[in-house]
């Protein structure tokens, strides 16, 4: 059941990605925050999903904040690299 854990680290993504629009829909310039938003969220997200998921890939805190922060910086990461394809 590994699959269970790598789903659950694309949850993650996707949830800070969508944390990131929020952060970029609204009104004022804050697209130097974004980042920082995306793994602040990942991190709290790691650790919640240690608790919840039986399968999550990590066992401890600390690990489970490291998921969390890389998973959330992919979310920033993916959104990067679709802009750069369309140039």
């Amino acid at each position: 059941m590994e699959f269970m854990g790598i789903t659950g680290v694309a949850g993650i993504v996707v949830i800070c990605y969508l944390a990131g629009m929020i952060v970029k829909a609204t009104p004022w310039n804050n697209n130097k925050i974004i980042p920082i938003v995306c793994g602040v969220a990942g991190a709290v997200l790691g650790v919640v999903g240690m608790h919840v998921m039986p399968e999550f890939p990590a066992g401890d805190p600390i690990t489970a904040v490291a998921v969390g922060i890389v998973s959330g910086l992919a979310a920033t990461g993916a959104d990067q690299a679709v802009k750069q394809l369309k140039k």
